[in-house]
């Protein structure tokens, strides 16, 4: 817990330093495009929280399906590529090449695949995170010496208990740390994708408030989406807590 602590000592500094900044640039502008901060706070206490809850709703649903179906999709194929070599050759190939290239590029080929539907959201988000899940759960399957897997196997553990006791400890912290890093990402890409054929979702919120020169309601759409990119990463941290305690144990 000690370092789950650290992590919320962490994310409260840098949010007063953000707020310092915020209100140094609202001093140094004194312009309408620039509110303070609790004008913008103080605005949201007045808005229409029964439509925010159903943006913020709908934007959650689909990094829900992102995530979930980009880590299935991670677990097996850097389980396939350990436990067959050629095909670890394969994917690494492909990722060494594909890595590079921005994901975001790849939004008008998935919009004209897959149209302007809910489907074109997720996979992008799937896009964004797959690579660095399916690499990093990879690398951590690699570090497990055979000598685990035969002792394992000696002391009568079937392969239900093989997974239980030695694949997912082995790969449970890197997934969390790589979906930590990848989580930020991933709510920027579905920012953009619910500029586009949906009236849903905190991108088309604050895209919508911006296009109306309503600055006070866009700062409180930014505000909202960095809260659940925040909340998000806290939880990734409490589901580090509950499933890795021997991470905690040693601080």
């Amino acid at each position: 817990m000690r370092r789950f602590s650290r992590h919320i000592l962490q994310l409260l500094f840098g949010a007063s330093i953000l707020h310092l900044l915020w209100i140094g640039g609202y001093y140094a502008l004194h312009a309408a495009v620039l509110p303070a901060p609790w004008e913008v706070y103080r605005h949201m206490l007045t808005m229409d929280w029964g439509q925010l809850i159903i943006h913020t709703s709908a934007s959650l649903e689909r990094i829900g399906w992102g995530v979930a179906i980009a880590l299935i999709l991670a677990w097996g194929i850097s389980l396939t590529a350990v436990l067959s070599p050629r095909v670890g050759r394969v994917f690494s190939t492909f990722i060494y090449f594909s890595y590079p290239i921005p994901k975001l590029a790849l939004l008008p080929v998935v919009m004209l695949l897959g149209g302007l539907g809910e489907v074109t959201k997720v996979v992008m988000i799937v896009l964004i995170i797959l690579f660095q899940l399916a690499v990093s759960m990879r690398d951590a399957l690699m570090t497990i010496p055979a000598e685990h897997f035969m002792l394992t196997r000696s002391l009568g553990a079937n392969t239900l208990g093989l997974l239980r006791q030695v694949l997912l400890p082995a790969v449970l912290p890197a997934s969390l740390s790589a979906l930590r890093v990848a989580i930020g990402t991933a709510i920027s890409v579905l920012f953009v994708t619910e500029t586009y054929g949906t009236t849903l979702g905190l991108g088309y919120y604050i895209t919508d408030a911006w296009m109306r020169m309503d600055y006070l309601d866009m700062y409180a759409g930014i505000a909202l989406l960095s809260l659940v990119g925040v909340v998000l990463f806290i939880l990734i941290d409490l589901a580090e807590v509950v499933l890795c305690p021997w991470l905690h144990r040693k601080k």
